[in-house]
């Protein structure tokens, strides 16, 4: 500490910068030793008075046996669900998945707009830009993993080749 107060304060806030920085990897992974790594968990921004949300992320089968999303909890919403989205003969379908989602072994399944995503229904506030959220994931073999979720702009999307955000085109 006493290294760190001798420090000129262009230094400390040089730091302090570094570290701001390197806090999105932090919320962006799981418990770290899981079975299960949870990669880039974000959500995307909702209007006042939305009664819904949805969360996005990667999961990452670390082990040589399948695994399977069985559950998902958050204190921002009454329920969450798991749910998949797709387009059937030019109509877009939404449904639960009751009996979760698999997670193949030494593989990953990718949660992104207009497909797999955790449903959050009952928002209890709206979910505001630059905030974070916790949600735990229940697995059926690697247990509960706990993250933090990046709240993200409205028209945020998944750019999978860079990790990170871009728009979305409305057509």
């Amino acid at each position: 500490m006493r290294a760190l107060l001798k420090l000129s304060s262009t230094s400390r806030l040089a730091l302090i910068v570094v570290l701001f920085a390197l806090t999105p990897a932090a919320f962006a992974q799981g418990g770290g030793t899981s079975a299960i790594a949870v990669e880039g968990p974000w959500a995307r921004a909702t209007p006042g008075g939305a009664p819904t949300g949805a969360v996005y992320m990667t999961l990452a089968n670390q082990t040589d046996a399948s695994d399977r999303l069985t559950a998902a909890s958050s204190d921002v919403a009454a329920e969450v669900q798991i749910h998949e989205m797709s387009v059937v003969n030019g109509i877009m379908k939404m449904r639960q998945l009751t009996d979760g989602l698999a997670i193949p072994a030494r593989g990953s399944v990718t949660l992104k707009p207009g497909s797999y995503h955790v449903m959050l229904i009952g928002l209890k506030k709206p979910l505001t830009v630059g905030e974070t959220f916790p949600l735990t994931l229940t697995f059926q073999k690697a247990g509960n993993i706990s993250v933090t979720v990046q709240v993200k702009a409205m028209g945020a999307m998944q750019d999978n080749k860079s990790g990170g955000m871009g728009k979305m085109e409305m057509k």
